[in-house]
């Protein structure tokens, strides 16, 4: 795969892709429309941020490329790739039991608190993309 040079763009299976993480300073994009909500995506090297109608989505530090980005009532799948290692924020339900899987192994459980994140992190290394799947229990 590769970066998204638009910042983010819907596919051909209707999710979402986003990120730059090549970019050497701060991009932006406002308003991009899919579903009838309103997303904007702040990317570049150092942290890749999504907003969904403005609420949190997702962040990684360092920046990433997200690919096939789809988010339901019962959890969120995507894959990512960026230079390096990277810690992901998710914005998901307050107070919910997850099952976490990285590379396609279970990672485990995670419960979110009041704020609804789930912080995770990825090993990119050598790998072009690394799928993850976090689903509500």
């Amino acid at each position: 795969m590769s970066v998204i040079k638009d910042l983010i763009c819907t596919e051909e299976d209707g999710t979402l892709s986003f990120g730059n993480y090549e970019l050497a300073e701060k991009a932006k994009r406002s308003d991009y429309e899919h579903e009838g909500d309103l997303y904007k995506v702040k990317t570049f090297a150092e942290i890749t941020k999504l907003e969904k109608n403005g609420m949190f989505v997702y962040e990684s530090v360092p920046g990433t490329a997200v690919h096939h980005f789809h988010s339901t009532a019962n959890g969120v799948s995507f894959e990512v790739e960026g230079r390096e290692d990277a810690q992901i924020i998710l914005g998901l339900e307050e107070d919910a039991e997850y099952k976490i899987y990285i590379d396609d192994v279970n990672a485990g459980t995670m419960t979110t608190q009041l704020g609804g994140k789930l912080v995770l992190s990825v090993e990119i290394g050598a790998v072009d993309e690394v799928p993850v799947k976090v689903v509500k229990l």
